[in-house]
């Protein structure tokens, strides 16, 4: 598959609270239509690094650019910097392990809320557009009930289409089946796989192993707060070149 030019770059990204370090350095690109699979032991950093793409987390030193532009500029004002960072959370989607949305509104209610709000988009627009993407991640006979009532793997689902909803370029997702009984995730992986398809730009934090192997474009292994290791599946998987990498995989498998 060709890649056209990187979409998101992180360039030494350094995150720490306090004392501890818990990204040192990270340098990376994805680029735009490439799905980049974060691999590893828990409390190796791939959470804070994705948390820190869309300035969720600010990083203690480092750049981040998207589509070519700069993020965190130290110079800008305080007023500047918020501009950039809400536009460009605009065009990142992000999908997290505890789905996050709003108890209190229907399902319709909570993909259609941002457009309406952040875009303008007309409630009508709003509501054909989230029907669509409803039915598209297998949702669309709840639109009106309540996140209350849904399995773990339908509100993971409509987060998902809530993502998607405002049309981003690229898509973060952070552990998003590792709350969810093992049945409940092929669902949602499925509706991944199918974006994967579609030319989205993904980043991606799991341990699915083999949802990692089929659909990733790159794995890359990190431990430590530190990339150990990237390659295509095939060779990560099969011909792991660092220790670190080697032992990793004979423990998950």
């Amino acid at each position: 598959m060709t890649f056209h030019q990187p979409q998101i770059e992180l360039k030494n990204i350094h995150k720490c609270y306090g004392a501890l370090k818990v990204l040192k350095g990270i340098d990376l690109a994805v680029r735009e239509g490439e799905v980049l699979v974060l691999i590893g032991p828990s409390g190796s950093g791939k959470s804070t690094l994705l948390r820190c793409v869309n300035m969720l987390e600010a990083p203690t030193d480092g750049q981040i650019l998207f589509q070519n532009q700069l993020v965190n500029d130290p110079k800008r004002s305080h007023r500047a910097q918020e501009q950039i960072i809400n536009t460009m959370r605009m065009k990142i989607g992000m999908v997290f392990q505890q789905f996050n949305l709003f108890p209190h509104l229907t399902v319709l209610e909570n993909v259609t809320l941002a457009p309406i709000q952040l875009q303008g988009v007309s409630r009508q627009q709003a509501n054909t557009e989230a029907d669509a993407l409803l039915e598209k991640v297998g949702v669309l006979d709840k639109r009106n009930v309540y996140p209350g009532t849904l399995s773990g793997g339908q509100k993971q689902r409509v987060a998902i289409a809530r993502a998607l909803a405002l049309k981003p370029n690229a898509m973060l997702f952070d552990e998003p089946t590792s709350a969810l009984d093992p049945e409940m995730v092929g669902g949602v992986l499925a509706v991944m796989e199918d974006l994967a398809k579609s030319g989205m730009t993904m980043m991606v934090v799991t341990h699915e192993m083999r949802f990692a192997e089929k659909v990733g474009d790159r794995i890359v292994f990190m431990a430590d707060g530190n990339i150990v290791e990237q390659n295509t599946p095939d060779q990560l998987f099969r011909n792991p070149q660092h220790q670190r990498t080697q032992m990793f995989l004979a423990d998950i498998r």
